[in-house]
């Protein structure tokens, strides 16, 4: 490790050993001494579904969705926004979900937020909620830990169909 002459021999100065040794991390790391760690990359803005626009389809994404017109599909995101006069028909799947327009279809996340001016006609699955005084809401809540498993289990369903109520008594 260290010799006895290295030990009594006077060291480099303070900034000599920190200009050394980032040096040698450098070209560990196979970089120039002058490398300085870049700043963590920005988060892309949020996509934005204007109010004229219509999609048919499903959504995905690993960023963030800002609904303002119709979407007549599914939609996954990290952060969904639904917009005032924005309408969503199809099952909704976000870490956070924030709803100020009408979601017809199944909610899932892990923090929901219906505002005043909220209106939902479907489930929602969720850790935490957040329903302010004004939303309407028509459906069922409930509590998981983990809302956004694809193997959540399915709401149970009955039947009021009077050919339903037939084949159970045969």
């Amino acid at each position: 490790m260290f010799s006895k002459s290295k030990i009594n021999e006077p060291g480099p100065k303070a900034a000599e050993t920190t200009s050394a040794t980032n040096a040698d991390a450098a070209k560990k790391e196979g970089a120039s001494p002058d490398y300085k760690s870049a700043a963590p990359k920005a988060k892309p803005p949020a996509s934005i579904l204007s109010a004229d626009l219509l999609i048919t389809g499903n959504l995905k994404t690993t960023g963030d969705i800002q609904v303002e017109g119709q979407v007549e599909g599914d939609i996954r995101a990290h952060l969904l926004t639904v917009g005032e006069g924005a309408t969503v028909k199809g099952e909704v799947v976000a870490d956070d979900v924030v709803v100020n327009g009408r979601v017809i279809g199944r909610v899932r996340g892990l923090k929901v937020r219906l505002t005043s001016t909220a209106r939902v006609e479907g489930d929602i699955i969720h850790k935490t909620i957040a329903i302010e005084s004004g939303a309407h809401f028509e459906g069922s809540v409930q509590r998981q830990d983990d809302p956004l498993a694809t193997g959540s289990k399915k709401m149970p369903t009955t039947s009021t169909t009077p050919a339903a109520d037939d084949k159970s008594k045969s």
